[in-house]
């Protein structure tokens, strides 16, 4: 079933209330994979039960993650929700492109946290970032509000099919696991050289790099090359 292959990522989210609401939006549209990374509230709790009304097997089932890095090793696709636009060589895309996604790879919905929402650190691990059209006055959405909109959406499209993919089912893509696994090897042999200079630049050289590699389409093998491309040039020295 396809919709298996789709997560919604609840990013730091820090209300009991939100995270019932967002399991119960879920259910309303037969999806059933709840990822968390660090909630603030202790998880799961009464109220967060509570506010799920009946969809308490989705929050029974839920994974919970220290941080997103590691939330995202199984997943082929990251859409991350945006209520602004963000000035990052990153597609943005609308509602009506969710048409174009192949849903039957691994697809994840990061959403941010109510109080700022996702960072662009957060941003640098997406392939795609997704805002959903609101009274340009008053962008701010509810946690809840914004994952049931999607889900409701991603399920009609997947009721009337998607568009077909014409890639090679020889060709496997690569995980975030993969693509991370190689992004370390390339910022490992990057350190050894002082690339990250000055060190208060760091961290954004570090979002810039993986907004280069989470983005592009990688296939399993062509990540390995590139492991070991990286990996080479770090025994030349």
């Amino acid at each position: 079933m396809v919709k298996n292959n789709i997560s919604f990522i609840l990013h730091k989210p820090q209300l009991s209330e939100n995270i019932g609401s967002c399991a119960r939006a879920m259910k309303n549209f037969d999806f059933t994979k709840l990822i968390l990374v660090n909630p603030k509230p202790i998880y799961p709790n009464d109220k967060i039960v509570a506010t799920s009304v009946g969809a308490k097997n989705i929050i029974n089932q839920s994974k919970v993650y220290k941080n997103l890095e590691d939330a995202l090793k199984n997943i082929d696709t990251v859409i991350a929700t945006s209520a602004r636009f963000r000035n990052k060589n990153i597609k943005h895309i609308n509602l009506e492109d969710l048409k174009n996604i192949d849903f039957k790879k691994k697809v994840a919905f990061l959403f941010g946290s109510e109080a700022s929402g996702l960072s662009n650190n957060e941003i640098s691990y997406a392939n795609y970032t997704l805002q959903i059209p609101t009274n340009p006055k008053f962008r701010s959405l509810n946690l809840s509000h914004s994952l049931i909109i999607i889900s409701q959406f991603v399920s009609s499209i997947l009721k009337t099919k998607t568009k077909p993919f014409k890639r090679s089912k020889k060709v496997k893509t690569a995980s975030k696991k993969e693509i991370q696994s190689m992004v370390n090897i390339c910022v490992e042999n990057l350190e050894k050289i002082n690339f990250f200079r000055p060190k208060e630049k760091r961290p954004i050289m570090l979002e810039n790099l993986r907004n280069i590699f989470f983005r592009m389409d990688l296939s399993d093998k062509e990540t390995r090359i590139l492991s070991s491309v990286f990996a080479s040039l770090g025994k030349k020295r």
